[in-house]
């Protein structure tokens, strides 16, 4: 079944593909949700006035990215945790953790964003990449201390 993408779907495309889905997941998913409409002759034909809207929605989500990207990269997160005597955490520091931690300074991103190969275990500092964006993509610098 093919479809035209309303929004940026990181498996899929991007705003205003025409992409070739499995009938389930247009008809169960990407329908419903909002995030694609079928595509007929009749939705074909609009989808270029469409897409004029749809690089504008565009534009303007990369530009809040962008402004995200500058909050993100001006912030230091201090993590506390209880450690060992070499620097080996008593558990470890998450994705989770982190999101946390810029939720209570004013700042919501989706832990899924945040992209940490493995938890860290170590006292230290670390640079976190956080996708805000396909294009854009902000480093978080974060300081693991004993408490």
């Amino acid at each position: 079944m093919k479809v035209i993408l309303k929004e940026n779907i990181d498996t899929l495309g991007h705003i205003g593909d025409i992409v070739k889905v499995a009938p389930g997941y247009a008809r169960n998913y990407l329908l419903p949700k909002g995030f694609a409409v079928e595509a007929t002759d009749k939705n074909a034909k609009a989808l270029e006035h469409v897409k004029r809207q749809m690089a504008y929605k565009k534009d303007k989500v990369t530009e809040a990215a962008k402004l995200h990207l500058a909050k993100l990269e001006s912030l230091t997160v201090a993590i506390v945790h209880q450690a060992g005597v070499e620097g080996k955490l008593f558990g470890s520091v998450t994705n989770m953790e982190i999101a946390a931690f810029l939720k209570d300074n004013g700042i919501d991103i989706d832990r899924k964003k945040i992209v940490l190969a493995e938890p860290i275990k170590q006292l230290g500092e670390y640079s976190i990449p956080v996708k805000l964006h396909p294009e854009v993509t902000a480093t978080l610098k974060v300081t693991v201390t004993a408490s």
